[in-house]
């Protein structure tokens, strides 16, 4: 059902999910959409990818009926990142054409699958004017930002995730939900340094950047690193869920940060009780017991910390 001209659409709710390519933005989508069905909500899934084939999920509205990415590479002879930016370009000029598709579904929840490159929320508009753009369609949409959990136990790539994070939460204006994704394979690559919650929280970066020192490459960085530190926690604004898709309880979690940013808890699309918007108001579920349940399934413990191993080594 469209909405009348010059009247306003109805309030829908939603999420635009986004982060690096690889991050599981599309089995997120997948896992959500069952998810949310069995909790009785009517999902629209819109593909906002030109590049994403063999879309495994149900999807509603797709965008590479409008354009795709191998399209623009052979006509304009671009490469795929030059491509997907031009792709965006022309999404953002052809605003109506997702207007008309959008409109065809009322009292529903969205999932925007978003493309994977980097430079489209940190500093390129395209994806920044069509987000501003659905919010004057009445969209309350929460950004829901994935990056790979393992990316914790490389203290450097932890400080470029937290760099990354904090620069398209500020460029893409929305209310935003950071998530560390596959924590079923967070320690694939080494060992974290410190507990979960160290990660999650975002505490303390200094003791990160001594155990960086360690490493004799970055020793010679530690003065840019210092600085970045002071960046990140001078906005205090980072800060993650961890996620295993395959987990109902970690799903519950994420859903919970989702629902209270864009403000879907507070609303009358499904019957709540006084107890229920209680808890999402004010946090009565603590992070800390969340992260702390989730750390004993997915993160091993051992008999000495990195600190105690390498001052052996």
């Amino acid at each position: 059902m469209s909405a009348q001209p010059g009247l306003k659409p109805s309030l829908r709710f939603g999420q635009v999910v986004i982060g690096p390519p690889g991050s599981g933005k599309t089995t997120y989508c997948q896992g959500m959409q069952e998810f949310l069905t069995s909790l009785g909500r009517k999902v629209v899934v819109v593909n906002m990818d030109p590049a994403n084939e063999g879309i495994p999920y149900s999807c509603a509205v797709d965008v590479s009926e409008l354009v795709t990415l191998d399209d623009v590479m052979e006509n304009l002879k671009l490469g795929p990142n030059g491509g997907l930016l031009y792709c965006m370009e022309y999404v953002e000029a052809n605003l109506d054409w997702l207007e008309s598709k959008l409109t065809q579904y009322s009292d529903c929840y969205f999932l925007f699958d978003c493309p994977g490159q980097v430079e489209l929320y940190t500093h390129q508009s395209s994806v920044k004017n069509i987000f501003s753009q659905l919010a004057k369609w009445n969209f309350r949409l929460t950004a829901v930002h994935l990056v790979d959990s393992h990316y914790c136990a490389d203290p450097a790539k932890f400080i470029s995730v937290l760099c990354t994070s904090l620069s398209t939460m500020l460029h893409v204006e929305l209310p935003h939900v950071n998530i560390l994704s596959k924590m079923d394979l967070i320690e694939q690559y080494g060992k974290l340094a410190f507990n979960l919650d160290f990660y999650t929280e975002v505490m303390d970066l200094t003791y990160l950047l001594d155990h960086l020192a360690a490493d004799p490459f970055f020793k010679k960085f530690r003065h840019l690193n210092e600085k970045l530190a002071e960046v990140i926690q001078d906005y205090g604004l980072v800060s993650f869920v961890p996620l295993n898709v395959q987990d109902k309880d970690s799903m519950i979690q994420v859903l919970r940060a989702v629902d209270k940013a864009n403000g879907y808890c507070f609303g009358d699309l499904e019957e709540r009780n006084l107890q229920a918007m209680m808890s999402a108001a004010v946090g009565a579920d603590f992070q800390f017991s969340s992260t702390l349940g989730v750390q004993e399934r997915y993160v091993e413990t051992g008999e000495k910390t990195v600190e105690e191993e390498m001052m052996e080594l």
